[in-house]
Order: structure tokens, then sequence, then C-alpha cells
């Protein structure tokens, strides 16, 4: 599916629409444009500090920001590069820690299509390069760079061999790009995504992961020994130790103290778990235990569980109710959030789920999966994207088991439909980042 962006900015969003007139207007994976682009650039991606390379289905964004704040704790200048943005395109490219300002996007965005003439480069191939071209010309201690779409093939990796390579939950999800037959690739589709995760790891790279069932750890582990590496694995080489709400690490002889993570859910522990293996199995300075604890608690992921202050959307709502978001939208994070629902949201009382979904995801699954959780369900429709009419959604809802359902013409009105004066109440907005940055741009809460 294409991307879309917009900017309140003149000069951003001219480039945007320069972007989306020249670009092809869909995923294309293969290093041949990027590495073209790059080197009509002058090589950007050689010169990049220290890299932590991250793949994963879900939880990748969230490994992303704990290994920033930790770096950030321990008083390092960190680049950040992550996909997609909720709001503001300049979410994507955080120059040593800070958001990427109009006017530098704007140039960066102008120089990487003036190059691209004739390429037929993707959206995320020219927002790859100009990131490249940002963290290259900004001193930093290191780069945390978010695979957009597979690993393998995708743009971010046309870099060197990073310092470490972490690689996340792993699930079914992008089939259409990632599942198609390639000779010498394995045939099961949950291998066949790990292989192509598993892409990024290149001769010199270190790499961690969380544990996976016995024949996907083997493909990782396969692609990790032709690399010439070997595979730090959760559960094996280093676990997380649940104490309530928070956790202790633990490797070989040595053990974090009590960490506290400020996002919620079990899954956060191991995101953060796996953060914590990649800065330590990495080459150069390791961050002492307490930027460790510092960084645990402070990294934030927005739009992921996450509850929503005071706002033009959530001040629809009666006193008490409480409107979370969380942009999980396949079968692996519905797992995720019905385990953190039926031990914490919906233990006493079943949530209202808003929901909205792309076309291309198995809404019936993700709602078969939370069905037991859920009372009510308004679905909405995604504005300027592909995706499952309400009526649809209503009518997948019902066959999975969830009684009260309706559709809404859009978010507005759905929590509109909500605001009722009832006993306190947890209304959850998901099945998309598209409409959880939906949420946030309507709530003023633009991530920073």
């Amino acid at each position: 599916m294409p991307d879309h962006a917009h900017s309140s900015d003149p000069a951003v969003q001219a480039q945007l629409d320069r972007l989306a007139a020249l670009s092809p207007g869909r995923d294309i994976l293969g290093l041949e444009r990027i590495a073209e682009l790059c080197d009509r650039l002058g090589n950007p991606q050689v010169r990049l500090p220290r890299t932590f390379h991250v793949a994963g289905t879900n939880g990748k964004g969230s490994t992303c920001a704990y290994l920033r704040a930790i770096l950030e704790a321990d008083g390092r200048r960190v680049h950040s590069y992550t996909s997609p943005h909720l709001v503001r395109f300049n979410e994507r490219i955080r120059p040593a820690g800070e958001l990427i300002g109009d006017a530098q996007l704007a140039a960066l965005l102008a120089e990487v299509l003036d190059a691209a003439e004739g390429l037929q480069a993707s959206f995320f191939e020219v927002t790859t390069a100009a990131a490249f071209l940002a963290f290259s010309r900004t001193p930093a201690d290191d780069l945390i760079l978010e695979v957009g779409l597979g690993g393998r093939l995708d743009a971010t990796n046309v870099i060197p061999a990073p310092a470490a390579c972490g690689i996340a939950s792993l699930g079914i999800d992008h089939e259409t790009f990632l599942l198609a037959p390639e000779t010498d690739t394995p045939a099961d589709p949950a291998q066949r995504i790990a292989f192509e995760k598993a892409g990024i790891v290149k001769p010199g790279t270190k790499l961690a992961t969380l544990a996976y069932p016995p024949a996907v750890a083997a493909i990782v582990a396969e692609r990790a020994a032709a690399a010439g590496t070997s595979v730090f694995a959760e559960g094996t080489d280093w676990t997380v130790e649940a104490d309530g709400d928070a956790f202790r690490w633990r490797a070989d002889e040595i053990s974090t103290g009590l960490l506290t993570p400020r996002m919620a859910g079990a899954h956060q522990r191991r995101n953060a778990g796996l953060a914590i293996a990649m800065l330590h199995l990495a080459p150069g300075p390791r961050p002492s235990a307490e930027a460790i604890a510092r960084g645990v608690a402070a990294a934030n992921w927005p739009g992921r569980m996450q509850l929503l202050g005071p706002g033009p959307l959530a001040d629809m709502l009666p006193t008490g109710h409480n409107l979370w978001v969380d942009g999980g939208h396949n079968l692996d994070a519905a797992y995720q959030l019905a385990d953190f629902l039926g031990a914490s949201l919906a233990r006493s009382a079943p949530i209202d789920l808003v929901l909205g979904m792309l076309a291309n995801k198995d809404a019936a699954g993700f709602l078969r999966t939370l069905a037991p959780h859920v009372g009510r369900l308004i679905a909405v429709p995604i504005d300027g994207h592909e995706h499952h009419a309400p009526d649809d959604l209503t009518a997948i809802a019902r066959e999975a088991g969830i009684a009260q359902v309706r559709p809404a013409i859009d978010l507005t009105a759905a929590i509109r439909a909500l605001a009722v004066d009832e006993p306190t109440r947890n209304i959850l907005i998901g099945g998309s980042l598209y409409l959880v940055g939906q949420a946030l741009d309507l709530n003023g809460e633009w991530p920073a």
C-alpha cells in the first residue's frame, strides 16, 4: 500500500507532493535503487556512527525506544530513524535526539528528490536516503535504525555491518511482499518471515533475538551462521525475570537490578530485554547500570497502549472514563494485546473497542483473539487508506462473538456514541497505527 504524509509547513508539503508524484506509489523491495540513490548522494550510509539495526514483526519500534532512552540516559548523542509516523512526517528522523526541523527536512527531501531523477525510487527509499544524509552531517555517538518492511531487501539494509542487530517478535504480516516464492528460501510462512528479518545480519555483526519456536529459531540461526556469527537468544543466553510490573535482566553471571518500564504489558519487558541484550553485545562503551534503569523507566513509544491525557477527544467522555490507543494491527499483536487486556484493563469488565483496520489485515483473526475482552465495538473508516468498510467489520465482529456492534462515520462520532454517563469504562482505539495517529492529532497529543 502507498504511504501517506502531510505537513503544515508549505515547503515540506511541496516536497512531499513532489515525492508522491514521482514515486511508484507502492512498497518495492530491493536494494538496487537505494544503493544507486545513496551513490548519487555521496554514500552517506557509510558515514554513520555506531549503529543498532532492529527488525521484527512487532515490538521493533519499542525496542528502538528503549535503546535510545538507555543510551541518552548514559549521556550519548543518538540519531534515530523509525517508521511509520503517527501525526507528523518529522517523527521518522531524529538527528542527535531532536525531531528534525521543517526547514532542514524540506531541504533534504529536495536534495534527495533531485538526485533520484529517473530512478523510480519509492517513498521509503527517498525517506531513508534523506535520513542518512541528515545523520551523516550531524555529529552523534550512535544510530538506531528501524527496519521498514522485512529486512533482507529493506532500504535500511544498504548500510555496512552494524554494531548489533536485534530481531523482535516474529509473526505473519505483510504477506503480499514477504511471502512471494523465491528459490532457496523456506516455504513455511513463519520460517519465510524469519528468513527475511534475519537478512539484516552481516559478517562482523552481533545478533540478539527474542525466543522463537524451534523451526523459526533454526532459520535465524542458519542465517546468522552464514554471516559468521551466532545468536544471543532470549531463554538460552539471556532472560527477563518478571517481578510484578518490574523485571531483572540476566545473562551468564550478569544481572541488572530491578527495572520498571513505563510502557505497559509483559511484552514490553521482553522488548526492553532485547534492547539491553543488544547493548550488551555491541562493541564500544556499555551503558552504566544507572543509565539502564533510568532509560527503561523513561522509554516511551507513542501509540502503543498509551493512555490519552486531557484534550479535545478525551474530554468528550464523562469523568472517570479512560481513553487508550494501541496501533497493533496483526495477529501477533492481537495475542499480546489480549494478554494485556485480560491481566489489566478488561479484568473486571470488558472494554469498549473503536476499531479501524486496513484492507490487507486479518480482521477476523484479530477480532477472534480480542473478542473475550470486548463488550461493545464501534467500527470506523480510516480516511485516505484502503480499509475494511465499517459495516464489514461489524459483521466480522458478530461472527467473532461480539454482540454489541455498530458502525460510525468517523472517530469523533464513535467517541461521541460512547460518551454516556455510566460507571468507569476503558475505551480502546485500535487496529491501525493510522487510526491511532488520527486520535493523537484530534486530542492534540503530537509525538515530540
